[in-house]
């Protein structure tokens, strides 16, 4: 297990590598001048020179890609052009907000995706399965921002019982959560049903029920564990979509997270913490796949890894 964590570690450095390229060539194709809105838009032609070659950007392309990755090496993620801190230090403000915000609505939407999926398996083609895919497929054709928006004027504006600004207290995570997980629970409520079908269809389940053991008996020992594997997979894909998804909920509930940082940085052409942002996306992300292929050996003791 461990020779295989290692390996992993070193096949994401490639990955890595190809992200760090493409999203620096990518920012750089981005409309407008990042000296000018650095040095305002009354500035004259020279102080706009002067600034871009303090920002390093009169450098050819190569040069600046070499500096940034020395940097990136060093540990060192740039300077924000905007406000002038170290990106990290800008990040690592905003890491909080977003990441408690994804783990919320990771668990809420999880559970009650895998309720609904196990209880539309046992009861397949009745009522409570009928039921529970039409709020599965609900969820999934509401837009977050127009839930996001519905929620804001039911609970808050009319109600008045939730507040939508800000990430200070509990009752802070409730709405932007909601709005985060329900696409994610619709997905896995689907994918839980279709899983836990095709393992109910086998011939060790069979045998139990024709032994008389209660159907959650055989839900819970004989059917769960082996459903599970393609729901941890489905699992770490949705903890994937809910970091790139959270940038629409945060901008709707005017979050302070990451993803309101970087519809900022964008708009301000801040190269540095666009690509701090991006690599550190990117970096979550590999790590939840390799998280997801650990928890296969858990979930299934058969597994083996070489």
């Amino acid at each position: 297990m461990f020779t295989y964590i290692v390996k992993r570690i070193l096949g994401m450095l490639p990955t890595l590598l190809l992200v760090v390229l493409a999203v620096f060539l990518f920012v750089r194709m981005l409309p407008g001048d990042p000296a000018r809105l650095a040095a305002g838009q009354d500035a004259d032609l020279e102080t706009v020179n002067l600034v871009r070659q303090e920002l390093g950007l009169d450098k050819p392309l190569p040069v600046q890609l070499t500096r940034y990755v020395v940097d990136l090496l060093h540990g060192n993620l740039g300077t924000s052009l905007r406000t002038k801190r170290p990106v990290a230090v800008v990040i690592a403000e905003r890491f909080m907000p977003t990441m408690w915000l994804t783990l919320i609505s990771m668990v809420w939407s999880v559970i009650f995706g895998m309720v609904i999926g196990i209880v539309s398996s046992v009861w397949r083609n009745r009522w409570p399965d009928r039921l529970c895919m039409t709020l599965a497929v609900s969820g999934i054709s509401f837009p977050a921002f127009a839930l996001g928006m519905v929620l804001i004027q039911i609970f808050s504006v009319q109600l008045g019982w939730l507040p939508t600004v800000g990430a200070s207290s509990p009752s802070h995570y409730i709405l932007p959560s909601i709005t985060l997980g329900a696409a994610v629970a619709s997905v896995m409520a689907r994918f839980t049903r279709a899983s836990f079908i095709e393992v109910m269809q086998e011939d060790y389940v069979r045998t139990a029920r024709a032994k008389g053991v209660s159907e959650l008996l055989v839900v819970a020992k004989h059917t769960l564990r082996n459903a599970m594997i393609p729901v941890v997979t489905m699992m770490g894909l949705q903890f994937g979509f809910l970091l790139g998804g959270s940038i629409v909920v945060e901008v709707v509930f005017s979050w302070p997270g990451m993803g309101s940082l970087l519809i900022d940085a964008v708009t301000a052409r801040d190269y540095p913490v666009i690509q701090g942002l991006v690599l550190l996306f990117s970096f979550e992300f590999i790590a939840i796949n390799l998280v997801v292929d650990v928890l296969y050996g858990a979930i299934n003791p058969g597994i083996r890894y070489k």
